[in-house]
């Protein structure tokens, strides 16, 4: 896996490590497509190494990712609110409905 990141003040294409965090004009490629990447005539594409190895999930990563699924799983302290009795406004979800002039 790899990330490319568009520079276009610079007219670059950079293909490096997987980012840790998502960012504006940058994607994730497979490795096939990291591979045969094109890019416009009259741009350049910087190539950075990637450690396949270092692409691996370590067991740190693991054990965070089951303590997250353990944390998600926990039921809340409170009970979930049914929008659409939530306060007699007749919303469901990002609707409303809006009730006849008295």
């Amino acid at each position: 896996m790899a990330t490319l990141t568009y520079v276009y003040a610079d007219s670059t294409a950079v293909v490096g490590p997987l980012a840790t965090y998502a960012e504006p004009h940058s994607y994730d490629l497979c490795e096939e497509h990291a591979g045969r990447l094109t890019v416009p005539r009259g741009w350049e594409v910087v190539r950075l190494d990637v450690d396949a190895a270092a692409a691996q999930p370590s067991s740190d990563d693991l054990e965070a990712l089951a303590n997250a699924v353990r944390e998600a799983a926990r039921p809340s302290a409170q009970p979930p609110v049914d929008p659409n009795v939530a306060a007699g406004t007749g919303r469901r979800g990002h609707l409303r409905v809006l009730k006849p002039p008295s």
